[in-house]
């Protein structure tokens, strides 16, 4: 017998072609392996066999999705995302195809200039409305592949200058911070169940707060953005305090109702400001005592990235509130 062939064909028995929902599981542990002690990390070896898949299609996906973030310390290092694995995957995919996705939709064209041109949206703005609220266009993209259309000048009337810049980050000035309390009762973003860590259904958000300039007055708003769709929500705040935050949640509470309020938002991930300490109230519901409205989850300090959809919302806000304007000048309805 060939050897060989028998190899081969052994391989291609293995060979699996990953779901969004396979490289969440490689990315969650990943970012894991940041915190734990070597003698506790999951190998390779493990992941590989935790997804279906064979090592060496393991490594390939790893450099698929492979992206550089940075430390608490400012330092670049090496991390997956599983979006922008993903988002690779689709293009790949799509290019392989006998012609572009948007050639005859001339309407989608149309509307795609429009938004970015006229009401100066962003690419992940576009694909993420389309996603929420239906899609009316025969071609359906990801914004991966939307960015490379625009970068490859398939648009006839958009370029990249277009585009707010991509990928450009200042180092930060080290300035004195608000002492951080301890959490005593806060759950740690590790506890947090499978649906929301894994992005199954929808009623999971992340939650957090955007400033003013410094010495702009204390005026701030208030984002909280669902996982698995991107819905968002925005509140303007008078200041960035506890008193603030749990105001907007009893007031939600109240509109919804105390059953709605708990099926929308089952929970809610924050980090470690001192407007987010008092877990116990902002779990705590206005009308019955005997159970919490919401689940309240920390994450560890420094990681942005467990709050993914957060910062790219606040990415977005940025170009129509820039970093360092008054947010007290801008009115509840602009907001």
């Amino acid at each position: 017998m060939n050897f060989n062939k028998f190899t081969n064909s052994i391989r291609k028995k293995k060979e699996k072609h990953l779901k969004f929902e396979d490289r969440v599981k490689i990315e969650n542990p990943i970012k894991a392996n940041r915190i734990l002690p070597k003698n506790k990390q999951i190998t390779r070896k493990e992941m590989a066999e935790i997804i279906g898949c064979g090592v060496s299609s393991l490594y390939r996906e790893l450099r698929r999705g492979k992206v550089i973030l940075k430390d608490s310390a400012w330092k670049d290092y090496q991390s997956y995302s599983a979006n922008v694995a993903q988002e690779d995957y689709d293009l790949q995919a799509t290019s392989k195809g006998p012609e572009l996705k948007i050639r005859d939709d001339h309407k989608f064209v149309e509307y795609i200039e429009s938004k970015i041109l006229e009401e100066k949206w962003s690419p992940d703005a576009i694909i993420m409305d389309l996603e929420k609220n239906g899609n009316p266009f025969d071609t359906e993209i990801s914004t991966r592949t939307l960015y490379y259309y625009i970068e490859n000048n398939m648009f006839l009337n958009v370029e990249i200058t277009d585009l707010p810049r991509r990928g450009e980050i200042k180092k930060r000035k080290k300035r004195k911070v608000k002492p951080r309390q301890k959490v005593p009762f806060g759950k740690d973003i590790t506890h947090r169940p499978k649906e929301a860590e894994e992005r199954l259904e929808t009623g999971h958000w992340e939650m957090d707060t955007v400033e003013s300039g410094k010495k702009l007055g204390t005026a701030c708003l208030l984002t909280l953005v669902e996982r698995k769709h991107r819905s968002t929500l925005i509140f303007k705040l008078r200041a960035q305090t506890q008193k603030e935050v749990h105001r907007v949640l009893d007031n939600l509470e109240k509109q919804l109702g105390t059953e709605d309020f708990s099926n929308t938002f089952k929970t809610i991930t924050v980090d470690n400001g001192t407007e987010f300490l008092d877990s116990e109230t902002l779990e705590k519901s206005i009308k019955e005592s005997s159970k919490p409205r919401t689940n309240i989850y920390y994450c560890h300090p420094y990681a942005s990235y467990e709050r993914e959809s957060n910062e790219q919302m606040h990415t977005l806000i940025r170009r129509f509130i820039p970093k360092g304007s008054a947010i007290s000048e801008y009115s509840k309805e602009r907001v």
